[in-house]
């Protein structure tokens, strides 16, 4: 178990965690303005690369938080960082939607190569069929083939769409392939990339959500997890599971008690 009073970066849910819909949840800006005065450090992390940070600074700054693209961490984020450790060529076949598009552009990688020397798969809303087939092309002549994130289902009001997962599932039963690399939550590589980043190290850490598979299975690679039961799990989701968090609170408010 991970002593989360003595962590100085906490990486936060947003979905479930810090709002709900379009309902700001009780404690989420006094956590933030807590951090402050106690030199400890935040960041949003999301798994969604479907969308550039400045659309969720704006999302947030809606519910009144005061936070810049640095406060900020995605999984495409995380990716890029991903390619530059591991000396990859700058020449892609990206599979994402134009907000991606342009982030991976801005990083200096040619997203459209003619000749691509690998795959990056992330959550792309605007999918053709156009694009499966070119990705499922691409992986089964052997690229490496890396997605931002695992996750099946992207939450919606009233109901799921079909996130990068299924489209992971898809590309397996067309090729036999699945990812080379998978970046996001629950993967330990993004804990590790948000510490690198933030100057932090990994033990340090805590990561705060809703969802037990991706958030607190995050503590697998050695940082600590805060299971806030404000979102999707409900007690007796986490009494039946084998994923163990290192603290549970109903809400960011209980949290701060705790700190």
């Amino acid at each position: 178990m991970v002593d989360i009073t003595a962590a100085r970066l906490f990486l936060l849910d947003m979905d479930g965690t810090f709002y709900l819909g379009d309902t700001l949840l009780p404690g989420a800006l006094e956590f933030l303005a807590l951090c402050r005065r106690t030199g400890r450090r935040f960041a949003f992390l999301t798994n969604n690369s479907s969308r550039g940070k400045a659309d969720y600074v704006a999302r947030l700054r809606g519910f009144g938080a005061d936070v810049g693209e640095d406060d900020i961490f995605t999984s495409a984020d995380a990716t890029l960082l991903y390619l530059a450790e591991n000396h990859f060529s700058r020449d892609l076949l990206l599979i994402g939607t134009p907000s991606l598009e342009r982030q991976f552009t801005e990083s200096g990688y040619v997203v459209h190569a003619k000749e691509p020397r690998a795959v990056v798969l992330g959550f792309d809303t605007t999918l053709t069929y156009e694009k499966l087939c070119a990705l499922c092309n691409a992986v089964r002549a052997g690229l490496p083939y890396i997605a931002t994130h695992p996750d099946l289902n992207c939450p919606v009001a009233g109901g799921f769409i079909p996130d990068i997962g299924a489209v992971i599932a898809f590309v397996e039963a067309s090729t036999g392939r699945r990812p080379d690399a998978v970046i996001g939550k629950p993967n330990g590589y993004i804990a590790r990339a948000a510490a690198a980043k933030y100057g932090v190290p990994l033990d340090a850490l805590c990561m705060v959500g809703d969802r037990l598979y991706t958030d607190i299975a995050l503590g697998a690679c050695g940082c600590g997890t805060a299971l806030v039961l404000c979102g999707e799990t409900t007690r007796a989701d986490l009494a039946g599971s084998g994923i163990r968090p290192d603290v549970v609170c109903e809400n960011l408010a209980e949290l701060a008690a705790l700190l």
